[in-house]
Protein backbone atom coordinates (compact mmCIF):
# COMPACT_ATOMS: atom_id res chain seq x y z
CA UNK A 1 0.00 0.00 0.00
CA UNK A 2 3.12 2.22 -0.03
CA UNK A 3 3.05 4.82 -2.63
CA UNK A 4 3.88 3.96 -6.24
CA UNK A 5 6.36 5.00 -8.38
CA UNK A 6 5.00 7.02 -10.86
CA UNK A 7 5.35 6.12 -14.91
CA UNK A 8 6.97 8.54 -17.22
CA UNK A 9 3.86 8.44 -19.47
CA UNK A 10 1.84 9.80 -16.45
CA UNK A 11 2.16 13.62 -15.96
CA UNK A 12 2.41 15.55 -12.82
CA UNK A 13 -1.06 16.65 -11.71
CA UNK A 14 -1.79 20.55 -10.98
CA UNK A 15 -2.34 21.44 -7.63
CA UNK A 16 -4.95 23.98 -9.00
CA UNK A 17 -7.18 20.98 -10.19
CA UNK A 18 -7.75 20.06 -6.32
CA UNK A 19 -8.95 21.63 -3.07
CA UNK A 20 -7.08 24.49 -2.32
CA UNK A 21 -7.26 22.43 1.52
CA UNK A 22 -5.70 19.51 0.65
CA UNK A 23 -2.71 20.33 2.14
CA UNK A 24 -4.18 21.52 5.36
CA UNK A 25 -6.58 18.49 5.32
CA UNK A 26 -3.72 16.48 5.46
CA UNK A 27 -1.59 17.76 7.75
CA UNK A 28 -4.40 17.88 10.19
CA UNK A 29 -5.13 13.84 9.61
CA UNK A 30 -1.77 13.08 10.06
CA UNK A 31 -1.49 14.94 13.43
CA UNK A 32 -4.47 13.27 14.34
CA UNK A 33 -3.37 9.96 13.55
CA UNK A 34 0.46 10.78 14.97
CA UNK A 35 -1.21 11.75 18.63
CA UNK A 36 -3.36 8.34 18.78
CA UNK A 37 0.33 6.54 18.27
CA UNK A 38 1.42 5.36 21.89
CA UNK A 39 5.10 5.62 22.98
CA UNK A 40 5.15 1.99 22.82
CA UNK A 41 4.39 2.81 18.59
CA UNK A 42 0.89 1.39 18.94
CA UNK A 43 -2.34 2.35 17.32
CA UNK A 44 -4.95 1.17 19.48
CA UNK A 45 -8.89 1.51 18.59
CA UNK A 46 -11.30 -1.59 20.32
CA UNK A 47 -13.21 -3.03 17.87
CA UNK A 48 -16.95 -1.71 18.62
CA UNK A 49 -20.36 -3.20 19.81
CA UNK A 50 -22.11 -5.26 16.73
CA UNK A 51 -25.69 -6.59 17.09
CA UNK A 52 -24.74 -10.40 16.11
CA UNK A 53 -22.92 -11.16 19.21
CA UNK A 54 -25.06 -8.54 21.72
CA UNK A 55 -27.92 -11.08 20.39
CA UNK A 56 -26.08 -14.51 21.40
CA UNK A 57 -24.70 -13.25 24.98
CA UNK A 58 -28.68 -11.69 25.85
CA UNK A 59 -30.00 -15.32 24.70
CA UNK A 60 -27.10 -16.83 26.68
CA UNK A 61 -28.22 -14.59 29.98
CA UNK A 62 -31.77 -15.34 29.66
CA UNK A 63 -30.78 -18.93 29.16
CA UNK A 64 -28.51 -19.27 32.52
CA UNK A 65 -30.08 -16.68 34.32
CA UNK A 66 -26.79 -14.79 35.26
CA UNK A 67 -25.80 -11.28 35.41
CA UNK A 68 -29.22 -9.60 35.06
CA UNK A 69 -27.27 -5.57 35.05
CA UNK A 70 -25.56 -6.57 32.02
CA UNK A 71 -28.50 -8.25 30.61
CA UNK A 72 -30.24 -4.66 30.61
CA UNK A 73 -27.44 -3.13 29.29
CA UNK A 74 -27.39 -5.84 26.58
CA UNK A 75 -31.03 -4.93 26.05
CA UNK A 76 -30.83 -1.53 25.54
CA UNK A 77 -28.28 -1.44 22.93
CA UNK A 78 -30.30 -4.22 21.00
CA UNK A 79 -33.81 -1.84 21.19
CA UNK A 80 -31.32 0.89 19.64
CA UNK A 81 -30.83 -0.96 16.92
CA UNK A 82 -34.16 -3.12 16.35
CA UNK A 83 -35.02 -0.51 13.26
CA UNK A 84 -31.18 -0.12 11.88
CA UNK A 85 -31.16 0.24 8.55
CA UNK A 86 -29.05 -3.31 8.16
CA UNK A 87 -31.63 -6.52 7.64
CA UNK A 88 -29.67 -8.13 9.56
CA UNK A 89 -29.28 -6.56 12.09
CA UNK A 90 -33.01 -5.70 12.22
CA UNK A 91 -33.35 -9.26 12.23
CA UNK A 92 -31.11 -10.22 15.19
CA UNK A 93 -31.83 -7.53 17.32
CA UNK A 94 -36.07 -7.82 17.30
CA UNK A 95 -35.71 -12.03 17.73
CA UNK A 96 -33.14 -11.30 20.81
CA UNK A 97 -35.45 -9.42 22.35
CA UNK A 98 -38.89 -10.79 21.58
CA UNK A 99 -37.24 -14.67 22.35
CA UNK A 100 -38.68 -15.81 19.16
CA UNK A 101 -38.82 -15.85 15.85
CA UNK A 102 -39.71 -12.65 13.98
CA UNK A 103 -40.97 -12.17 10.22
CA UNK A 104 -38.14 -13.69 7.76
CA UNK A 105 -38.80 -11.83 5.43
CA UNK A 106 -36.45 -9.36 7.30
CA UNK A 107 -33.27 -10.93 5.74
CA UNK A 108 -32.63 -12.13 1.92
CA UNK A 109 -30.07 -14.93 3.20
CA UNK A 110 -29.39 -15.98 -0.58
CA UNK A 111 -28.65 -12.31 -1.12
CA UNK A 112 -26.81 -12.46 2.30
CA UNK A 113 -24.69 -14.97 1.59
CA UNK A 114 -23.50 -14.49 -1.52
CA UNK A 115 -21.52 -11.60 -0.31
CA UNK A 116 -18.87 -13.90 1.36
CA UNK A 117 -16.38 -15.38 -1.21
CA UNK A 118 -17.67 -18.85 -2.87
CA UNK A 119 -15.59 -21.96 -0.85
CA UNK A 120 -17.14 -20.35 2.16
CA UNK A 121 -20.56 -20.32 1.09
CA UNK A 122 -21.76 -23.48 2.78
CA UNK A 123 -20.13 -22.97 6.36
CA UNK A 124 -21.67 -19.24 6.07
CA UNK A 125 -25.02 -20.59 5.55
CA UNK A 126 -24.68 -23.16 8.76
CA UNK A 127 -23.52 -20.37 10.92
CA UNK A 128 -26.56 -18.50 10.24
CA UNK A 129 -28.68 -21.28 10.32
CA UNK A 130 -27.19 -22.03 14.24
CA UNK A 131 -27.64 -18.39 15.13
CA UNK A 132 -31.50 -17.94 14.20
CA UNK A 133 -31.49 -21.40 15.74
CA UNK A 134 -30.35 -20.30 19.02
CA UNK A 135 -32.64 -17.08 18.61
CA UNK A 136 -35.50 -19.04 18.15
CA UNK A 137 -36.41 -20.28 15.06
CA UNK A 138 -37.56 -23.38 14.30
CA UNK A 139 -34.36 -25.89 12.91
CA UNK A 140 -34.71 -26.17 9.21
CA UNK A 141 -36.01 -30.11 8.05
CA UNK A 142 -32.72 -30.71 6.14
CA UNK A 143 -29.43 -30.43 8.62
CA UNK A 144 -26.91 -28.68 6.58
CA UNK A 145 -24.95 -30.74 4.01
CA UNK A 146 -22.21 -32.64 5.68
CA UNK A 147 -19.44 -30.27 3.92
CA UNK A 148 -20.42 -27.45 5.80
CA UNK A 149 -18.98 -29.49 8.94
CA UNK A 150 -16.04 -30.34 6.83
CA UNK A 151 -12.26 -29.26 8.86
CA UNK A 152 -10.42 -30.28 5.84
CA UNK A 153 -7.83 -27.00 5.03
CA UNK A 154 -9.78 -24.77 7.50
CA UNK A 155 -7.21 -22.84 10.23
CA UNK A 156 -7.71 -22.86 13.61
CA UNK A 157 -10.49 -20.34 14.09
CA UNK A 158 -12.80 -21.82 11.03
CA UNK A 159 -12.30 -25.29 12.95
CA UNK A 160 -13.54 -24.24 16.07
CA UNK A 161 -16.03 -22.31 14.31
CA UNK A 162 -17.48 -24.93 12.24
CA UNK A 163 -17.43 -27.19 15.26
CA UNK A 164 -19.25 -25.33 17.62
CA UNK A 165 -22.37 -24.54 14.90
CA UNK A 166 -22.46 -28.23 14.55
CA UNK A 167 -22.69 -28.80 17.57
CA UNK A 168 -25.53 -26.04 18.08
CA UNK A 169 -27.49 -27.58 15.07
CA UNK A 170 -26.86 -31.55 16.29
CA UNK A 171 -29.13 -30.32 19.70
CA UNK A 172 -31.53 -28.58 17.90
CA UNK A 173 -32.15 -31.78 15.69
CA UNK A 174 -31.68 -33.80 19.06
CA UNK A 175 -28.91 -35.61 16.70
CA UNK A 176 -26.18 -35.18 20.44
CA UNK A 177 -24.53 -38.73 19.38
CA UNK A 178 -23.37 -36.51 16.15
CA UNK A 179 -21.08 -34.81 18.83
CA UNK A 180 -17.63 -36.52 19.55
CA UNK A 181 -15.58 -36.54 22.70
CA UNK A 182 -12.29 -35.19 20.34
CA UNK A 183 -15.31 -32.28 19.39
CA UNK A 184 -16.23 -31.69 22.90
CA UNK A 185 -12.70 -31.32 23.71
CA UNK A 186 -11.93 -28.83 20.73
CA UNK A 187 -14.21 -26.33 22.08
CA UNK A 188 -12.99 -26.36 25.59
CA UNK A 189 -9.74 -26.12 25.20
CA UNK A 190 -10.65 -22.55 24.03
CA UNK A 191 -12.05 -21.62 27.31
CA UNK A 192 -9.90 -20.28 29.76
CA UNK A 193 -11.16 -17.99 32.84
CA UNK A 194 -9.96 -14.04 31.76
CA UNK A 195 -8.77 -14.88 28.53
CA UNK A 196 -10.79 -14.62 25.32
CA UNK A 197 -9.66 -17.48 22.50
CA UNK A 198 -7.53 -15.43 19.63
CA UNK A 199 -9.61 -12.50 20.70
CA UNK A 200 -12.82 -13.63 18.92
CA UNK A 201 -16.19 -13.13 20.79
CA UNK A 202 -17.90 -14.42 18.20
CA UNK A 203 -16.53 -17.56 18.54
CA UNK A 204 -16.28 -17.35 22.70
CA UNK A 205 -20.25 -16.86 22.58
CA UNK A 206 -20.61 -19.79 19.77
CA UNK A 207 -18.51 -22.40 22.08
CA UNK A 208 -20.20 -21.27 24.99
CA UNK A 209 -23.66 -22.23 23.39
CA UNK A 210 -22.44 -25.21 22.36
CA UNK A 211 -21.12 -26.15 25.34
CA UNK A 212 -24.25 -25.16 27.31
CA UNK A 213 -26.64 -27.95 27.00
CA UNK A 214 -23.85 -30.86 27.84
CA UNK A 215 -23.16 -32.29 31.56
CA UNK A 216 -21.51 -30.60 33.76
CA UNK A 217 -21.29 -27.27 31.11
CA UNK A 218 -22.95 -24.83 33.64
CA UNK A 219 -19.46 -23.47 35.56
CA UNK A 220 -17.67 -23.47 32.36
CA UNK A 221 -20.55 -21.39 30.74
CA UNK A 222 -20.72 -19.26 33.48
CA UNK A 223 -16.91 -18.49 33.55
CA UNK A 224 -17.25 -17.70 30.50
CA UNK A 225 -20.13 -15.22 30.69
CA UNK A 226 -18.06 -13.40 32.70
CA UNK A 227 -14.93 -13.70 30.83
CA UNK A 228 -17.19 -11.97 27.36
CA UNK A 229 -18.62 -9.29 30.04
CA UNK A 230 -15.00 -7.70 30.69
CA UNK A 231 -15.78 -6.46 26.80
CA UNK A 232 -19.08 -5.12 26.98
CA UNK A 233 -18.67 -1.41 25.12
CA UNK A 234 -20.20 1.70 27.15
CA UNK A 235 -23.34 1.41 24.88
CA UNK A 236 -23.70 -2.14 26.55
CA UNK A 237 -23.40 -4.46 23.44
CA UNK A 238 -20.36 -6.60 22.51
CA UNK A 239 -18.21 -6.53 19.59
CA UNK A 240 -16.67 -8.96 17.37
CA UNK A 241 -13.28 -9.32 18.09
CA UNK A 242 -11.00 -7.16 20.83
CA UNK A 243 -9.02 -5.20 18.62
CA UNK A 244 -7.19 -5.82 15.70
CA UNK A 245 -4.63 -2.95 16.59
CA UNK A 246 -1.80 -5.19 14.79
CA UNK A 247 -2.99 -4.56 11.08
CA UNK A 248 -4.09 -1.00 12.82
CA UNK A 249 -1.04 -0.22 13.62
CA UNK A 250 0.53 -1.47 10.35
CA UNK A 251 -1.56 0.35 7.74
CA UNK A 252 -1.28 3.87 10.08
CA UNK A 253 2.91 3.37 9.37
CA UNK A 254 1.84 3.38 5.72
CA UNK A 255 -0.53 6.06 5.50
CA UNK A 256 1.70 7.84 8.00
CA UNK A 257 5.00 7.78 5.42
CA UNK A 258 2.85 8.42 2.88
CA UNK A 259 1.61 11.36 3.83
CA UNK A 260 4.66 12.92 5.21
CA UNK A 261 5.54 11.93 8.49
CA UNK A 262 9.27 11.85 10.45
CA UNK A 263 11.20 8.99 10.12
CA UNK A 264 10.91 8.96 14.08
CA UNK A 265 7.14 8.05 13.67
CA UNK A 266 8.09 5.57 11.21
CA UNK A 267 10.54 4.01 13.26
CA UNK A 268 8.56 3.74 16.48
CA UNK A 269 6.07 1.96 14.21
CA UNK A 270 8.51 -0.08 13.03
CA UNK A 271 9.59 -1.29 16.85
CA UNK A 272 6.09 -2.43 17.48
CA UNK A 273 5.83 -4.39 14.79
CA UNK A 274 9.10 -5.99 14.98
CA UNK A 275 8.12 -6.81 18.95
CA UNK A 276 4.75 -8.11 17.26
CA UNK A 277 6.56 -10.51 14.83
CA UNK A 278 5.36 -14.41 15.39
CA UNK A 279 8.46 -17.28 15.27
CA UNK A 280 7.08 -18.39 12.22
CA UNK A 281 7.45 -15.22 10.48
CA UNK A 282 4.35 -13.33 10.53
CA UNK A 283 1.49 -10.99 12.26
CA UNK A 284 -1.57 -11.76 13.47
CA UNK A 285 -4.72 -9.02 13.30
CA UNK A 286 -4.18 -8.56 16.97
CA UNK A 287 -1.23 -9.11 20.04
CA UNK A 288 -3.87 -11.68 21.83
CA UNK A 289 -3.97 -13.93 18.46
CA UNK A 290 -1.74 -16.36 17.31
CA UNK A 291 -3.29 -17.20 13.67
CA UNK A 292 -0.77 -15.45 11.95
CA UNK A 293 -2.48 -13.84 8.21
CA UNK A 294 -0.83 -13.03 4.61
CA UNK A 295 -2.40 -9.29 4.94
CA UNK A 296 -0.99 -8.18 8.29
CA UNK A 297 2.11 -9.68 7.63
CA UNK A 298 2.75 -8.04 4.02
CA UNK A 299 1.56 -4.70 5.31
CA UNK A 300 4.18 -5.29 8.22
CA UNK A 301 6.95 -5.95 5.55
CA UNK A 302 6.32 -2.80 3.31
CA UNK A 303 5.97 -0.58 6.82
CA UNK A 304 9.60 -2.34 7.82
CA UNK A 305 11.19 -1.86 3.96
CA UNK A 306 10.26 1.80 4.13
CA UNK A 307 11.57 2.45 7.78
CA UNK A 308 15.01 0.68 6.74
CA UNK A 309 15.20 -2.20 4.88
CA UNK A 310 19.01 -3.07 6.02
CA UNK A 311 18.31 -2.16 9.36
CA UNK A 312 15.36 -4.35 9.28
CA UNK A 313 16.53 -7.29 6.98
CA UNK A 314 16.16 -9.99 9.26
CA UNK A 315 12.54 -9.67 10.26
CA UNK A 316 11.32 -9.07 6.75
CA UNK A 317 13.51 -11.55 5.82
CA UNK A 318 11.71 -14.01 8.52
CA UNK A 319 8.22 -12.26 7.32
CA UNK A 320 9.01 -12.95 3.57
CA UNK A 321 10.18 -16.58 3.95
CA UNK A 322 6.55 -16.91 5.84
CA UNK A 323 4.76 -15.35 2.80
CA UNK A 324 6.23 -17.69 0.49
CA UNK A 325 5.14 -20.83 2.51
CA UNK A 326 1.57 -19.59 1.52
CA UNK A 327 2.25 -19.35 -2.10
CA UNK A 328 0.01 -21.67 -4.24
CA UNK A 329 0.94 -23.33 -7.37
CA UNK A 330 -1.68 -20.86 -9.22
CA UNK A 331 0.63 -17.50 -8.27
CA UNK A 332 -1.80 -16.33 -5.42
CA UNK A 333 -2.11 -16.35 -2.37
CA UNK A 334 -4.74 -17.65 0.46
CA UNK A 335 -5.37 -15.44 4.01
CA UNK A 336 -4.21 -18.21 6.20
CA UNK A 337 -3.37 -21.15 5.55
CA UNK A 338 -1.47 -22.99 1.93
CA UNK A 339 -4.07 -25.33 1.99
CA UNK A 340 -6.86 -22.96 1.22
CA UNK A 341 -7.68 -20.80 -1.72
CA UNK A 342 -5.96 -18.30 -3.51
CA UNK A 343 -7.62 -14.89 -3.03
CA UNK A 344 -7.33 -11.41 -5.10
CA UNK A 345 -7.15 -9.16 -2.00
CA UNK A 346 -4.34 -11.37 -0.43
CA UNK A 347 -2.62 -11.70 -3.79
CA UNK A 348 -2.16 -8.09 -4.22
CA UNK A 349 -1.15 -7.36 -0.33
CA UNK A 350 1.74 -9.89 -1.11
CA UNK A 351 2.31 -8.38 -4.19
CA UNK A 352 3.13 -5.49 -3.07
CA UNK A 353 4.84 -6.81 0.35
CA UNK A 354 7.15 -9.18 -1.91
CA UNK A 355 7.98 -6.38 -4.42
CA UNK A 356 10.33 -4.64 -1.54
CA UNK A 357 12.55 -7.88 -2.19
CA UNK A 358 14.33 -6.67 -5.47
CA UNK A 359 14.57 -8.49 -8.93
CA UNK A 360 14.82 -11.79 -7.31
CA UNK A 361 11.22 -12.06 -6.12
CA UNK A 362 9.56 -9.99 -9.26
CA UNK A 363 9.14 -14.02 -11.11
CA UNK A 364 6.65 -14.29 -7.97
CA UNK A 365 5.16 -11.06 -8.22
CA UNK A 366 4.50 -12.20 -12.12
CA UNK A 367 2.85 -15.03 -11.04
CA UNK A 368 0.71 -12.89 -8.32
CA UNK A 369 -0.70 -10.31 -10.96
CA UNK A 370 -1.42 -13.22 -13.43
CA UNK A 371 -3.16 -14.81 -10.95
CA UNK A 372 -4.77 -11.34 -9.98
CA UNK A 373 -5.76 -10.74 -14.27
CA UNK A 374 -7.73 -14.37 -13.78
CA UNK A 375 -9.91 -12.35 -10.53
CA UNK A 376 -10.94 -9.89 -11.82
CA UNK A 377 -14.49 -9.58 -13.45
CA UNK A 378 -14.59 -8.06 -17.01
CA UNK A 379 -16.34 -4.90 -15.24
CA UNK A 380 -12.92 -4.24 -13.48
CA UNK A 381 -14.19 -5.68 -9.96
CA UNK A 382 -12.69 -9.08 -7.84
CA UNK A 383 -14.53 -11.70 -6.07
CA UNK A 384 -15.57 -10.79 -2.01
CA UNK A 385 -12.98 -9.84 0.19
CA UNK A 386 -12.67 -8.56 3.34
CA UNK A 387 -14.21 -5.45 2.81
CA UNK A 388 -18.04 -4.59 2.02
CA UNK A 389 -16.54 -2.13 -0.13
CA UNK A 390 -15.18 -3.28 -4.12
CA UNK A 391 -13.14 -0.71 -4.03
CA UNK A 392 -10.63 -2.07 -1.40
CA UNK A 393 -9.42 -4.90 -3.57
CA UNK A 394 -9.37 -2.97 -6.92
CA UNK A 395 -6.89 -0.26 -5.43
CA UNK A 396 -4.17 -2.61 -4.07
CA UNK A 397 -4.28 -4.83 -7.68
CA UNK A 398 -3.55 -1.37 -8.64
CA UNK A 399 -0.88 -0.82 -6.90
CA UNK A 400 0.68 -4.08 -7.30
CA UNK A 401 0.12 -3.71 -10.81
CA UNK A 402 2.54 -0.36 -10.33
CA UNK A 403 4.99 -2.61 -9.42
CA UNK A 404 5.91 -5.07 -12.39
CA UNK A 405 4.03 -2.91 -15.59
CA UNK A 406 5.38 -5.30 -18.01
CA UNK A 407 4.66 -5.59 -21.83
CA UNK A 408 1.34 -3.02 -22.68
CA UNK A 409 -1.27 -6.55 -23.53
CA UNK A 410 0.50 -7.86 -20.03
CA UNK A 411 -1.38 -8.74 -16.88
CA UNK A 412 -0.57 -5.18 -15.36
CA UNK A 413 -1.37 -2.86 -17.88
CA UNK A 414 -5.33 -5.38 -18.05
CA UNK A 415 -5.77 -4.90 -14.50
CA UNK A 416 -5.09 -0.83 -13.82
CA UNK A 417 -7.23 -0.27 -17.20
CA UNK A 418 -10.17 -2.18 -15.96
CA UNK A 419 -9.94 -0.80 -12.58
CA UNK A 420 -9.71 3.08 -13.43
CA UNK A 421 -12.48 2.36 -15.92
CA UNK A 422 -14.79 0.84 -13.32
CA UNK A 423 -13.48 3.71 -10.68
CA UNK A 424 -14.72 6.37 -13.59
CA UNK A 425 -17.96 4.87 -14.60
CA UNK A 426 -19.07 4.47 -10.55
CA UNK A 427 -17.87 8.15 -9.37
CA UNK A 428 -21.47 9.50 -7.78
CA UNK A 429 -22.41 12.90 -8.60
CA UNK A 430 -21.30 13.97 -5.41
CA UNK A 431 -17.70 13.25 -6.53
CA UNK A 432 -17.65 10.00 -4.11
CA UNK A 433 -17.96 6.56 -3.82
CA UNK A 434 -20.05 3.86 -2.13
CA UNK A 435 -19.51 0.53 -1.50
CA UNK A 436 -21.26 -1.02 -4.15
CA UNK A 437 -23.03 0.30 -7.29
CA UNK A 438 -26.34 2.36 -6.23
CA UNK A 439 -25.20 2.91 -3.06
CA UNK A 440 -24.23 6.44 -1.48
CA UNK A 441 -20.77 7.31 -0.93
CA UNK A 442 -18.32 7.02 2.08
CA UNK A 443 -15.18 7.84 3.04
CA UNK A 444 -13.62 4.09 2.62
CA UNK A 445 -14.62 3.64 -0.53
CA UNK A 446 -13.81 7.17 -1.63
CA UNK A 447 -10.37 6.92 -0.18
CA UNK A 448 -9.69 3.82 -2.18
CA UNK A 449 -10.96 4.85 -5.23
CA UNK A 450 -8.68 7.81 -5.10
CA UNK A 451 -5.58 5.61 -4.41
CA UNK A 452 -6.82 4.03 -8.17
CA UNK A 453 -7.28 7.53 -9.99
CA UNK A 454 -3.68 8.24 -8.99
CA UNK A 455 -2.24 5.45 -11.83
CA UNK A 456 -4.89 7.99 -14.25
CA UNK A 457 -3.59 10.43 -16.32
CA UNK A 458 -6.68 12.85 -15.74
CA UNK A 459 -6.86 14.74 -12.45
CA UNK A 460 -10.41 15.93 -12.74
CA UNK A 461 -11.91 12.97 -11.21
CA UNK A 462 -9.71 12.82 -8.28
CA UNK A 463 -9.81 16.59 -8.20
CA UNK A 464 -14.01 15.83 -7.36
CA UNK A 465 -12.65 13.07 -4.97
CA UNK A 466 -10.77 14.65 -2.87
CA UNK A 467 -13.38 17.80 -2.45
CA UNK A 468 -15.64 15.08 -1.19
CA UNK A 469 -13.61 13.23 1.26
CA UNK A 470 -12.57 16.34 2.73
CA UNK A 471 -15.66 17.45 3.32
CA UNK A 472 -16.08 14.86 5.64
CA UNK A 473 -13.52 16.09 7.67
CA UNK A 474 -14.68 17.07 11.02
CA UNK A 475 -12.90 20.20 13.57
CA UNK A 476 -10.15 17.05 15.18
CA UNK A 477 -9.03 16.51 11.88
CA UNK A 478 -10.67 12.76 11.34
CA UNK A 479 -12.67 11.63 8.86
CA UNK A 480 -16.52 10.89 9.30
CA UNK A 481 -17.49 7.68 7.55
CA UNK A 482 -19.13 4.42 7.51
CA UNK A 483 -17.41 0.87 8.50
CA UNK A 484 -16.10 -1.51 5.72
CA UNK A 485 -14.85 -4.57 7.43
CA UNK A 486 -16.39 -7.92 7.39
CA UNK A 487 -15.50 -11.03 9.51
CA UNK A 488 -16.30 -13.69 9.42
CA UNK A 489 -17.53 -12.48 5.68
CA UNK A 490 -19.93 -11.56 5.11
CA UNK A 491 -20.96 -9.86 8.82
CA UNK A 492 -19.30 -6.56 9.02
CA UNK A 493 -18.33 -5.21 12.24
CA UNK A 494 -16.47 -1.35 13.01
CA UNK A 495 -13.03 -0.07 14.11
CA UNK A 496 -13.75 3.82 13.34
CA UNK A 497 -9.88 4.64 13.02
CA UNK A 498 -9.71 2.40 9.77
CA UNK A 499 -11.82 5.63 8.31
CA UNK A 500 -8.85 7.84 9.05
CA UNK A 501 -6.00 5.80 8.27
CA UNK A 502 -7.47 4.95 4.27
CA UNK A 503 -7.80 8.28 3.98
CA UNK A 504 -4.61 10.14 4.97
CA UNK A 505 -3.43 7.21 3.04
CA UNK A 506 -5.74 8.27 -0.06
CA UNK A 507 -4.75 11.75 0.61
CA UNK A 508 -0.70 10.77 0.80
CA UNK A 509 -0.58 9.17 -2.66
CA UNK A 510 -3.02 12.26 -4.29
CA UNK A 511 -0.05 14.69 -3.23
CA UNK A 512 2.75 12.65 -5.08
CA UNK A 513 1.12 13.27 -8.51
CA UNK A 514 0.73 16.65 -7.54
CA UNK A 515 3.30 19.39 -8.87
CA UNK A 516 5.47 20.04 -7.20
CA UNK A 517 5.49 16.57 -5.34
CA UNK A 518 6.32 17.44 -1.27
CA UNK A 519 9.74 15.99 -0.42
CA UNK A 520 8.52 13.83 2.18
CA UNK A 521 5.80 11.89 0.10
CA UNK A 522 8.54 11.01 -2.82
CA UNK A 523 10.01 8.26 -1.03
CA UNK A 524 9.54 5.07 -1.65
Amino acid sequence: MRLAPLPASLPRWPAAAFPTGLSSATAALRTRLQERLGPDGALRDPCRSRVLESALLLVLLDRTRLEPAARARLAGYLDAHRDSREPLDRLLARAALAGRPVQADLLDVDRFIALAPDFTGQRKRALLQAVLVLLGDAPQPVPPAPQAFSLHGLHSWARVQVTAVKAILAHAHQATDQITAPEVELLRSTQRAGRVWEGNLLIHLSVLHALAPLPGGHRLVAEGIRTALAHQRADGGIPFICDEDTWVTATAGLALHAAGAERPVLDLVARRLRHLQHDGGGWSYTEHAQLTDVDCTSAAIELLHLAGPQAHRRPIHRAVSALLDLRAPDGGFPTYLAAAPSEACMTAAAANALSTQGPGRRPAVDQALEFLATQQHPDGSFPPDWSSSRHQTVFRAVLAASRAPGPREGPAHSITRRAIALTLDSQNPDGGWGRQDGDPSDALSTAYALITLTAHHDSAPAGRGAAHLLAQQRPDGSIAGIPDCVGPRPFGFNVPVLTDIFSLLALGHLSARLTPAPLEAQRT
